[in-house]
C-alpha cells in the first residue's frame, strides 16, 4: 500500500486560502514522478520530476476531485486515475515511485501531499497503472 504524505507548503497554502478544498472549484490533478520529494522545500509540480510524456501517460490526469462538507469536517474524495502503457513503457520510465497531487488551478501547480509506492516500478506496454486513493484522499477537521 502506498505511504500518504503531506506537503507543508500545500498546508499552508490551503490555509491561505490559496488551495481550495472545499467543492469542485479548484482542480487536482495527480503525476508520476521519479525523485524523492521534499515535503519541507518543494512547493509546486516544477520541483518534482515526471517521466516522460509518452507511450500511455500524457503527463498529469484529473483525479475529479471533489470536497463534501459535515459541520466542521472536510473530506476530499477523487476519482481512480488508470494509465495503460502502450508503445513502450509507460512514459518510457523504468523507475516511476510517487505519485504527487498538485492544484492545477494555482498559477505554479501548488503541491498538496502525494503516495509513496514504496519501490520503483515499470509499466510494460498492455500493463496498467492504477492510482486509488480509497474512501478519500485527506480529511481535515
Amino acid at each position: 500500500m502506498a505511504t500518504y504524505t503531506k506537503y507543508e507548503n500545500g498546508i499552508q497554502a490551503m490555509l491561505a486560502g490559496q488551495i481550495i478544498a472545499y467543492g469542485t472549484t479548484d482542480a487536482w490533478l495527480v503525476a508520476i514522478t521519479t525523485d524523492a520529494p521534499d515535503v519541507a522545500a518543494d512547493d509546486e509540480l516544477a520541483d518534482a520530476t515526471q517521466i516522460s510524456s509518452n507511450n500511455g501517460y500524457p503527463g498529469s490526469n484529473d483525479t475529479a476531485n471533489s470536497g463534501t462538507r459535515s459541520g466542521a469536517t472536510v473530506t476530499v474524495a477523487c476519482a481512480d486515475v488508470v494509465w495503460t502503457a502502450s508503445g513502450g513503457n509507460l512514459g518510457s520510465s523504468t523507475t516511476g515511485r510517487y505519485f504527487p497531487i498538485y492544484d492545477d488551478t494555482s498559477t505554479t501547480d501548488k503541491l498538496i501531499a502525494y503516495h509513496d509506492y514504496g519501490t520503483t516500478f515499470t509499466v510494460a506496454t498492455g500493463e496498467t497503472m492504477t492510482w486509488n486513493t480509497g474512501a478519500s484522499l485527506l480529511t481535515a477537521a
